[in-house]
């Protein structure tokens, strides 16, 4: 994505400040300790928790405040001010919370009007975004120089890397035609996956044949895709993957769906969800859905990868956070994880 043509810089001393580029190339002078942050970019506040900074958060967008595991891993989440809901940024109490700095979301930096909002606050801003899994990477190594964790940045995006090492490995001598073609529901049954997204780009990693990520889908508010029910009886998928608590019951209740290979073989899974829905556009947990996805499409491959030790040692590792048996089995539901709207 081009950079905006504003670079956001503040009359600091400059010994005490540090120049971050953003992910949109901005580059950005901040104080080289930020000690309140404000994120109203959700995924900014699963980060900065993984970072072991979830301390210095004071702002949230309200989406955060949902995320139930997260509020268990961070407490301090639940105190945090709510300056921003559904992409509007409330200055007044953005100011309240007095941050050192804030990340937003790219669908807030193309907004003129919440742009010229935080121009007035003076509070440097860092835009968070990423379309692939080396974007999202580059992103959560600079939320890692903007909060003084970097090296920890580092070892997650290694994790990441071996995560995707360890399916390509077993998936790659699997031909296209032999590949399992699969579609994946996005909070709802008919939102899915478009070309040039992260989804798009797990999937593949996965080994899986994404069937709608190279056709015309309608487009909603933006950045939401939909298709069609005909769309999807046409690519006919041999699984379905749905990310939302309640939409594969949903699918394999629906007499519209019924004649899918998917619901005729009862495949339509339940993704897990930990601090996020795993493989959402904006999840964090992208290494593991890469590795729970590899397992589900293709179990011959990988016995000995016991998801229930993998997640308890990643958020163990990752967030300080020993799960109990109780709470894995939680997160691999997917279900009961977040408040709903």
């Amino acid at each position: 994505m081009k950079p905006l043509a504003e670079t956001s810089e503040q009359p600091m001393d400059l010994l005490d400040t540090i120049t971050v580029t953003d992910s949109i190339g901005r580059q950005v002078v901040i104080p080289a300790k930020v000690e309140r942050v404000a994120c109203l970019y959700a995924f900014s506040g699963h980060a900065v928790t993984m970072l072991g900074k979830s301390s210095t958060i004071v702002a949230v967008n309200s989406g955060l405040s949902r995320d139930i595991l997260l509020n268990e891993i961070a407490p301090t989440i639940k105190n945090a001010l709510i300056p921003s809901s559904s992409g509007a940024i409330n200055i007044e109490e953005l100011l309240n919370a007095k941050p050192d700095i804030a990340f937003i979301s790219v669908d807030t930096a193309q907004n003129e009007g919440e742009v010229e909002k935080l121009r007035k606050t003076k509070i440097p801003y860092l835009v968070v975004d990423y379309r692939n899994i080396e974007e999202q990477k580059y992103a959560i190594r600079m939320i890692g120089q903007a909060v003084g964790a970097e090296d920890k940045a580092l070892s997650y995006n290694a994790y990441y890397q071996a995560s995707i090492e360890r399916v390509q490995t077993k998936v790659k001598d699997i031909s296209y035609e032999d590949r399992v073609k699969v579609y994946h529901s996005v909070n709802e049954a008919t939102r899915t996956d478009v070309v040039n997204t992260l989804p798009a780009d797990w999937t593949q990693i996965a080994g899986a044949v994404n069937v709608s990520v190279n056709e015309n889908l309608r487009v909603i508010e933006g950045s939401k895709y939909i298709a069609t029910i005909e769309q999807i009886l046409l690519w006919d998928p041999q699984v379905i993957l749905v990310n939302e608590a309640g939409v594969a019951d949903y699918i394999k209740g629906n007499s519209q769906w019924a004649t899918i290979q998917a619901v005729k073989s009862d495949k339509v899974f339940q993704m897990p969800n930990g601090i996020s829905r795993w493989g959402h556009p904006g999840s964090l947990e992208t290494p593991l859905a890469i590795l729970w996805s590899a397992k589900t499409l293709y179990p011959e491959l990988f016995p000995d990868l016991e998801m229930e030790k993998i997640i308890k040692e990643f958020y163990k590792e990752f967030f300080n956070y020993p799960l109990t048996d109780d709470t894995v089995t939680r997160v691999l539901n997917g279900e009961g994880m977040r408040i709903p709207k």
